[in-house]
């Protein structure tokens, strides 16, 4: 095997493929039309799923359109064709419709399904680069995807042609997610291990800390109790409480110092003396994404959780915040 290229030439090609797989999409761009627009429409009027299919490099492609369109609003899976033939069609019933892709428009293991898929009632739309082909003229709706040359400088392997499928399903998927008025918090609900699906999705009564471990004291404790309940509880605060559990302020380890800078009594000063009342709070129903905002927002590292009626149900720091992944 010959490795004798140099590193201009080795760029070279490079370059020159991504030039002609970019002409093929830009191709797409200019092709648009009426079928496209309808394509849509007839999947948004399916009850069912998108069954989309492929063989070879075609069902590489057809597989990540199939998670394209499930992750942004539209039900659809992968179904391999030569499976299908062995008892996978099973997947398909009447109110689905399939997304058959092909770039000769006459493989076998595709072909060979489309008339079991029809008979059973499934709706069609096909992606070929041939428009006269049997699957073209089999579907309900055909999108071209045909490219002048492909990459390879062999002009064989699917490169060029397979770019230009994939951003076809990528077109069809974001039209079809502004179409059906897909959020963001949409998303994150099918992506709820992700960042995103953190963000939108984990609200602070998630990650807060409640009951027992929450750092709280009474506006007579002592500084030397409020430092044993800070100690214990480890959020680097103590919220000062009323009997009623209302909060009237918050005791941090920067008033800490501040206290002993002023030369404070830690047996003898009340933490009604050396509190500070205008805290920061939020409430337990708000995204975890707020109270990041508000940490960031005042820098602070703590933040209460109270009631409407100002009563503390929970309390926060930077590193719970980090261990739920939202930061």
């Amino acid at each position: 095997m010959s490795g004798n290229l140099s590193n201009d030439e080795l760029l070279a090609l490079a370059r020159e493929v991504l030039e002609i797989e970019s002409r093929a999409v830009d191709q797409l761009r200019t092709r648009l039309d009426e079928h496209f627009a309808a394509a849509c429409k007839l999947i948004m009027a399916t009850p069912g799923r998108v069954v989309v299919t492929g063989m070879g490099k075609s069902g590489h492609i057809s597989s990540k359109i199939a998670a394209t369109l499930a992750s942004t609003g539209t039900p659809a899976f992968f179904m391999h064709p030569a499976e299908a033939s062995h008892g996978d069609l099973g997947m398909i019933t009447e109110h689905d419709l399939m997304l058959a892709v092909s770039y000769s428009g006459e493989t076998e293991e595709v072909v060979t399904i489309l008339p079991l898929v029809k008979r059973m009632g499934a709706r069609l739309i096909t992606m070929t680069g041939k428009p006269k082909s049997t699957l073209a003229r089999a579907a309900d709706v055909h999108l071209n995807v045909g490219v002048a040359e492909e990459a390879c400088p062999l002009n064989l392997a699917p490169t060029a042609s397979t770019t230009a499928t994939l951003a076809m399903g990528d077109a069809l998927a974001v039209a079809l997610l502004k179409n059906r008025g897909f959020t963001a918090e949409d998303f994150a609900r099918s992506h709820p291990s992700g960042i995103l699906g953190k963000r939108l999705l984990l609200r602070v009564a998630d990650v807060m800390r409640s009951d027992d471990d929450v750092p709280a004291v009474g506006p007579d404790v002592k500084l030397r109790d409020g430092l044993m309940e800070m100690t214990q509880k480890g959020l680097g605060m103590t919220a000062v409480v009323a009997d009623d559990g209302k909060i009237l302020g918050i005791f941090t380890d920067g008033d800490l110092r501040r206290a002993l800078d002023d030369g404070a009594d830690v047996h003898t000063t009340s933490m009604s003396e050396i509190m500070h009342t205008n805290c920061k709070t939020t409430t337990s129903n708000v995204l975890a994404a707020e109270a990041i905002h508000i940490l960031e927002e005042n820098k602070i590292t703590s933040l209460l959780v109270a009631d409407d009626d100002g009563t503390l149900v929970g309390a926060l720091n930077i590193h719970d915040l980090f261990r739920a992944g939202i930061m």
